[in-house]
């Protein structure tokens, strides 16, 4: 790599710099979009695709303002990789990298999947317990409202069986939760068309149709990645299914569930209340409606999966910061998401000798 090469980080995320300075020290020349972890709102498809001609290399977090498109890697001819820092990849155009033969990579790290799980408990814990309700009323001067009552999840010793969870998804996130809610005794179902019925017991989960899942869960969590299947998998139909006590809790990606159907269900009281990390529209718009529902929403800025430390973005960045450095030497990284595309690229930029 004696010739600078060209990596345009559409949405840097590194606040160290040390995933920078990296890529410098190893013959890179780097453009920074507009675009970051606290603002996915940055460059348009027209900006950035004139900021990637002559990369041989994508990297970022997510971004919403214009995901990565054919039109942006048709800008750069010798595109190799689109590294991302996380672990979807809803904002890349992976069918058309895969038709040009690039490479896409994300980061699967525990500390933002297992983080993923960790929040859906505690936005899960505050609902059913409302800690909201009763932390504002006791700063308000007020004491003890029957309203403000929480739910016993678990079965008891007196009869008392328990809430029903039912986990769409049952991969890394899913299978997680489903090891931290096994211990308070709840009745788990889950739904998930490509597990086989083995990991399903093996979690202690019941295996249902999405409409049983709909139907008998207190606590439906979704826990999917976005594709044209999942994409408004939940909507008026399915909310409708739904018992007037249940919570719905989306920690995956706003698309998931339609967002309209979802308000018009908490604001007719169809379903109790709602939990929701991700949105059709990132940031949420000042107007929307959501913000408007006082406790039937518990909303988070799509952060479930952000901490402090070790954690958050930054075992994702190096882990793309390296994917990125082994494409340019001609090596497969070992966390390409489009598999079917390894043996095209070898073809072309695999390593000679």
């Amino acid at each position: 790599m004696s010739d600078p090469k060209k990596v345009f980080i559409f949405a840097p995320a590194d606040e160290t710099g040390e995933s920078h300075q990296l890529l410098e020290t190893n013959g890179c020349e780097l453009t920074l979009g507009d675009a970051s972890w606290s603002t996915p709102q940055g460059n348009s498809e027209d900006q950035m695709a004139k900021m990637a001609e002559g990369a041989v290399a994508l990297a970022g977090t997510s971004i919403r303002s214009s995901p990565i498109t054919r039109k942006i890697m048709e800008a750069a001819p010798d595109l190799r990789i689109v590294a991302k820092y996380t672990i979807g990849v809803d904002d890349v155009d992976v069918d058309a990298a895969t038709e040009m033969g690039i490479l896409v990579t994300h980061a699967p790290t525990e500390s933002n999947w297992g983080g993923v799980a960790e929040g859906t408990m505690a936005i899960m814990l505050a609902i059913l317990k409302r800690l909201r309700e009763r932390d504002e009323q006791v700063k308000a001067g007020g004491w003890r409202d029957e309203s403000h009552q929480g739910t016993f999840l678990g079965r008891r010793g007196d009869g008392y069986e328990g809430i029903t969870i039912g986990i769409v998804g049952l991969g890394r996130i899913g299978t997680r939760l489903s090891d931290y809610l096994r211990p308070w005794r709840v009745r788990l179902i889950g739904n998930d068309p490509y597990v086989p019925l083995e990991h399903f017991e093996e979690c202690g989960v019941q295996p249902v149709d999405l409409e049983t899942l709909l139907k008998e869960s207190d606590v439906a969590t979704f826990h999917v990645v976005m594709t044209g299947e999942t994409r408004n998998m939940v909507g008026a139909r399915e909310l409708a299914m739904m018992k007037p006590s249940a919570v719905l809790i989306n920690t995956s990606r706003g698309g998931v569930v339609n967002e309209a159907a979802l308000i018009d269900a908490l604001e007719s009281g169809h379903i109790r209340a709602a939990g929701i990390d991700v949105f059709e529209q990132e940031p949420l718009p000042s107007d929307s409606k959501l913000k408007k529902l006082g406790d039937k929403v518990l909303l988070s800025p799509h952060m479930v999966s952000s901490n402090s430390g070790t954690g958050g973005l930054r075992p994702g960045i190096k882990w793309a910061t390296d994917s990125v450095l082994a494409a340019l030497r001609g090596e497969v990284p070992d966390n390409v998401y489009n598999k079917e595309v390894i043996p095209a690229w070898i073809k072309r930029f695999g390593r000679r000798g």
